[in-house]
């Protein structure tokens, strides 16, 4: 059981491009500088922590999550800088180290690093990768990476890059470790292998009931029980957004929400999104939209039913919601969402649950 007064709050984004108060989609330029003024705003208001998924696609205007991440580390005091994911197996686990111990001297000590196969595909080819060697890829660098974290001279012999003979990898971080998590979408061979190198697990919840990621929580503490490493509290991250009410709020992330689902659920064989099955998801899945008091219930009753120790809103999913909408509900998440969430874990589990948030 986590201890529910150490539970950190963070918020994700991919830099997906806003638009002005006019209605006018913002430049790729535009769209990370919003994304910087986001982050200085989530660390004025007390959220714990940012991570910068990096894509290569049109939408999206994050593809080097860490280089956004050096210039957020300058203008912030507190909060963590993490990337949500760094797509491990078409990079180069040295390099990613570098960057990311970079980031850490930059923020004297904020820098995490959230490793992952990647959902898209579109880095494979862009890096000159063959997708036929897709988990190979990632079971080799994330051992090369492991090996990486003692900060010591590196020995490692792999297929899908060439070998380090007593390489030593500079520079150091001041502490003298990175702090390092998986992002799983929900394999249990992904969950044990976190559990193997002794990372952290952060579950990636993007759609139905949370509940049912509850056996990957127990199978990563089993998993790590048994094999001597560390059980570090488990993080998840869903998708959401927050307005004044339930009805602004949906209808601020409804419309760039379809778009973006759509396009995706065209590549992977998904039926269009229907209206009634986001207001399902809404209600009762892993869409956490609405005023502060919905959210702050729901992230409430998410928490205690996985008993995770972090929770990441992914706050800017599509590109409807204008630069200022997503600066308000950065805001709101702070000041509202995640003091709620806290008084609501502090009081007894009988009084805290809704009841149905999570019948499906």
């Amino acid at each position: 059981m986590n201890d529910r007064t150490e539970i950190e709050f963070g918020i994700d984004t991919f830099g997906d491009l806003p638009r002005d108060d006019h209605g006018a989609v913002m430049s790729y330029g535009q769209a990370i500088r919003a994304t910087v003024d986001e982050a200085v705003l989530a660390d004025d208001v007390g959220i714990d922590a940012i991570a910068n998924g990096e894509h290569h696609r049109p939408e999206f205007a994050i593809s080097t999550p860490e280089t956004v991440l050096a210039g957020i580390a300058t203008a912030t005091e507190r909060i963590r800088l993490g990337s949500g994911v760094t797509v491990l197996s078409s990079d180069d686990p040295v390099r990613v180290f570098q960057r990311f111990a970079t980031v850490d001297a930059l923020s004297s000590g904020r820098a995490e690093v959230i490793l992952g196969r990647g959902s898209f595909t579109e880095s494979f080819p862009l890096f000159g990768y063959d997708l036929a060697d897709y988990d190979l890829l990632f079971e080799e660098k994330i051992d090369l990476f492991h090996a990486l974290l003692d900060e010591k001279p590196v020995t490692w012999e792999g297929t899908t890059r060439a070998p380090l003979v007593n390489a030593d990898v500079f520079p150091k971080t001041d502490a003298g470790g990175l702090r390092t998590w998986v992002g799983v979408g929900g394999t249990p061979q992904s969950v044990l292998r976190t559990a193997h190198y002794g990372f952290r697990l952060m579950l990636a919840i993007i759609g139905g009931a949370p509940t049912r990621f509850a056996p990957y929580v127990d199978l990563y503490r089993r998993a790590t029980a048994q094999l001597g490493t560390s059980a570090y509290p488990v993080g998840m991250h869903s998708p959401g957004f927050i307005a004044e009410t339930d009805d602004e709020a949906k209808e601020l992330f409804y419309p760039g929400y379809k778009v973006i689902r759509d396009r995706i659920g065209a590549l992977r064989g998904w039926p269009p999104l229907q209206r009634g099955e986001f207001e399902a998801d809404v209600e009762y899945g892993s869409l956490y939209v609405g005023s502060p008091e919905t959210v702050g219930r729901r992230m409430a009753d998410a928490i205690r039913a996985l008993d995770v120790g972090r929770f990441d809103l992914i706050y800017s999913a599509g590109g409807a919601m204008s630069a200022s909408a997503r600066l308000r509900a950065v805001e709101l998440y702070g000041t509202r969402v995640i003091p709620m969430v806290r008084e609501l874990l502090a009081e007894t589990p009988e009084k805290t649950m809704t009841g149905a948030s999570f019948r499906r």
